[in-house]
């Protein structure tokens, strides 16, 4: 979770220049008015969007889950729209390969001298903002290519390493319904994850208003407000955001007490969880929670902030147990008597 040399040096500069307040204002405004030319083709869903760019914000990758055609694809392709980035939208099938991803060397032959030599044409990976479209459906190899690239921010590609450019921000999707012939993605992958986040339907008003909005000829734009530097400012600026050690503990507690064997486990837990959430989940509560806070218009997280963003980053890294199963008990009814009953610390 440290900063990168890359991203510090690429940050450091302005950020002398600039005094905290007047940073904190910046990434307010700068939020409202991504935020607003987002809405001019995404109608409603404001948790959601919130949750994305929270996480964007954080240096994190989402995933997403819900049923077809709730604009996850538009979504993402708006905010790279308004922000000035290089959008790539990868469909994963169950016959893709690592090198459709990340790319592969090609024989190539030198005008002038004749030799032939090897080039590296870089593939989809090499973007801004990635659109992993149903992750689940493509194998365990190519899946690990997708994963190397979020965690470390690079691509080995025949031996050698290539540089991703900077931000760089996975959202991944997954149909809840059609899970024949997919390939769950394993519990590390899932981990390197910040968040995941449920779409659900649209209620009746917003519903109405999707219909009308695009069943005629005149399309909404979505101007860009942002550009790439800003938002690795904007990054930057989450990373210096003062935090309570209080808030820290909090969120150090909700982690551990998800862990069957561990003193702060609830009732709920020991009976029905098989395994709890690891060290990255208190790291990425704490990051989103001062995303969160900042986005706002407020300086330092609070608890409130923690609980929010608590079940985006525990409900993909905690694994029920057979009794849960038996019982009915779903992973969302865990995690609401887990916040209900681990206490902020006083």
């Amino acid at each position: 979770m440290e900063r990168t040399t890359e991203q510090a040096s690429r940050t450091s500069r302005p950020i002398e220049k600039i005094n905290e307040g007047d940073l904190m204002a910046r990434l307010h405004k700068g939020y409202a008015n991504l935020k607003k030319q987002i809405h001019n083709v995404i109608v409603g869903q404001d948790d959601v969007i919130d949750s994305v760019l929270c996480c964007m914000l954080a240096e994190g990758h989402c995933i997403v889950q819900g049923v077809p055609g709730l604009a996850k694809t538009l979504l993402v392709h708006s905010i790279s729209d308004s922000l000035r980035l290089e959008f790539n939208r990868i469909q994963f099938t169950p016959d893709l390969m690592p090198s459709d991803i990340t790319g592969t060397d090609i024989i190539q032959e030198d005008p002038d001298s004749r030799q032939r030599r090897y080039e590296f044409v870089k593939g989809p990976i090499f973007a801004n903002v990635i659109l992993a479209d149903e992750i689940n459906r493509t194998p365990p190899k190519t899946q690990a290519a997708l994963l190397q690239a979020m965690q470390e921010r690079e691509v080995t590609a025949a031996g050698r390493t290539y540089k991703l450019d900077l931000p760089f921000f996975v959202l991944a999707t997954q149909n809840p319904i059609e899970q024949e012939g997919t390939y769950p993605l394993p519990e590390a992958a899932l981990d390197r994850f910040m968040f995941m986040i449920f779409i659900d339907y649209p209620n009746l008003e917003e519903e109405h208003a999707i219909v009308k909005q695009t069943t005629t000829r005149k399309k909404q734009a979505v101007e860009r407000v942002l550009t790439r530097d800003d938002i690795v400012l904007f990054q930057e600026i989450v990373r210096m955001a003062p935090v309570s050690d209080m808030v820290i503990d909090y969120c150090v507690r909700l982690a551990r007490a998800t862990r069957p064997s561990d003193p702060l486990a609830t009732e709920k837990v020991k009976k029905y969880l098989k395994w709890g959430a690891g060290p990255r989940a208190g790291q990425f509560m704490t990051l989103g929670a001062k995303a969160r806070a900042l986005i706002k218009g407020r300086v330092t997280a609070s608890f409130d902030d923690v609980k929010i963003v608590s079940k985006l980053v525990l409900r993909h890294r905690i694994i029920p147990n057979f009794n849960a199963e038996a019982d009915g008990v779903s992973v969302e009814q865990i995690l609401d008597d887990l916040v209900h009953h681990v206490a902020p610390p006083k």
